[in-house]
C-alpha cells in the first residue's frame, strides 16, 4: 500500500450516473488480486471529509494505469465526477483482500455474479480466469437499461447474461430469477454487489465454492477505525469479528454473516 499521485487519464459518463475513469502512478504494481480497491480524497478540503472507496475494473500493469467505474450519487462521487483529464487524484491503494484466480484448473467452469456497482471487479478477475483456461459465464443485474454498462466488454470476455428490475434488457428481475430459470452448472462462483443478492445466492449455492466481494461503507480503509466489521458465521456469541476494508472486502462464501 503507498500514496499516490494518480494522473487522470481519461474519464467519461458510460451510463446514467455511471462513471469510468483510467488512472496512472505507481501503486499500480503493487496490485495483487482482482476485487482490491483503492481510496480516493476527491478534494483537499474539508468536505468530504473522507476518502471514497472504490474498486478497480481493469489492471494495465504494462502503462501503470487502471480503470476505476463508480456511480455519482453522493457529494463525494459527484464532485469526483467533475474532475478532469490532466489532473490529479490522492489515492491510498492498493486495499484489501481480492479474489483468489488459483481456485479452479483449466477446463473448469466459474460463474460471476454481480449487481449495479458490484459489477466492475468482475471484469479484471473475468479477464484472468480466462487467461488460465477457465470457461466463465457472467449473470450480471441492474436496474434499467439506462444504467447497464460494460456489457460490450463482458461479452468480449465470455457469454453474458443480463437480469434488469425492470425488465428493460435482458430477463425481468434480479440476478438469482435468471439463475433459477436455468439448470446451471459450475465449479466456482464469485460474486459482488448488494447483500441481498449476495446473501440469496449463499443461500442457493450453499454446498458449491464460492467467494463474495462485500459493499460497504468504510471510513479509514485500512483496518484503523473498525467501521466496517462483520461477524464470523461460526462464532456463536458473535464476539468475533473480520475488518471488510482490510480482512476482505472479499471472503469465502459463508464464512462471514451478511
Amino acid at each position: 500500500m503507498i500514496k499516490d499521485q494518480m494522473t487522470v487519464m481519461s474519464h467519461s459518463n458510460v451510463a446514467t450516473n455511471i462513471y469510468e475513469m483510467v488512472l496512472a502512478g505507481e501503486l499500480v504494481k503493487l496490485i495483487s488480486n482482482p476485487g482490491q480497491f483503492i481510496h480516493i480524497r476527491v478534494r483537499n478540503d474539508v468536505s468530504p471529509l473522507l476518502r471514497r472507496p472504490i474498486s478497480i475494473a481493469s489492471v494495465e500493469k504494462q502503462n501503470n494505469q487502471i480503470t476505476i467505474l463508480y456511480r455519482a450519487e453522493g457529494k463525494g462521487t459527484k464532485q469526483l465526477a467533475n474532475i478532469q483529464v490532466g489532473e490529479t487524484v490522492d489515492v491510498i491503494g492498493p486495499l484489501g483482500n481480492g479474489f483468489p484466480t488459483d481456485e479452479l484448473k483449466t477446463g473448469q467452469r466459474a460463474l460471476l455474479v454481480g449487481g449495479g456497482i458490484g459489477v466492475p471487479p468482475l471484469y479484471e478477475l473475468s479477464k484472468q480466469l480466462t487467461k488460465q483456461g477457465i470457461e466463465v459465464h457472467h449473470v450480471l443485474g441492474f436496474q434499467s437499461a439506462e444504467q447497464a454498462f460494460y456489457l460490450e466488454q463482458f461479452n468480449e470476455i465470455a457469454p453474458t447474461f443480463i437480469a434488469t428490475a425492470d425488465g428493460s434488457i435482458g430477463t425481468a428481475g434480479f440476478v438469482t430469477d435468471f439463475l433459477a430459470s436455468d439448470d446451471w452448472t459450475f465449479d466456482c462462483i464469485y460474486a459482488c454487489g448488494p447483500t441481498a443478492m449476495l446473501k440469496a445466492l449463499q443461500e442457493k449455492y450453499k454446498h458449491i465454492r464460492g467467494f463474495v466481494s462485500l459493499e460497504n461503507r468504510m471510513a479509514c480503509g485500512i483496518g484503523a477505525c473498525f467501521a466496517c466489521v462483520c461477524h464470523l458465521a461460526d462464532d456463536p456469541d458473535g464476539s468475533t469479528y473480520r475488518k471488510i476494508c482490510s480482512d476482505g472486502p472479499v471472503f469465502e462464501m459463508g464464512a462471514v454473516v451478511l
